[in-house]
């Protein structure tokens, strides 16, 4: 019967084992929820940027187009100028001469057939 009670405390003795396996498992387990937990935040804090750039750049492309429209009414609007220059209007060729000085470039205008 030594023998059964000796086995009996062998097994008790053993029996912590588990208890401290469990242990060792919740500090894994709450890291790797508070991981979980930082890449959702991550990923919806991302998810929320990136539909306010698509936003912006939204904006950005509409403010673009109108300052396209105005860039080409401008060009039409030198050459037009520089037109009037060439056959003699003396306002547009002092109009031209200032685009020149300030840096703006300026198209000849060709010549009219006569």
């Amino acid at each position: 019967m030594e023998n059964e009670f000796e086995t009996a405390e062998a097994q008790e003795v053993a029996r912590p084992e588990p208890a401290e396996r469990r242990a060792s498992i919740l500090p894994l387990t709450l890291t790797l929820i508070s991981l979980l937990i930082w890449f959702g935040f991550q990923t919806v804090a991302l998810v929320f940027e990136r539909n306010q750039l698509i936003s912006f750049k939204s904006n950005y492309d509409a403010a673009m187009q109108e300052a396209q429209k105005m860039q080409a009414q401008l060009e039409a609007l030198i050459t037009k100028t520089a037109e009037l220059a060439s056959k003699g209007n003396a306002s547009a060729k002092i109009a031209i001469e200032e685009l020149q000085k300030r840096g703006i470039p300026v198209q000849p205008a060709t010549p009219p057939v006569k």
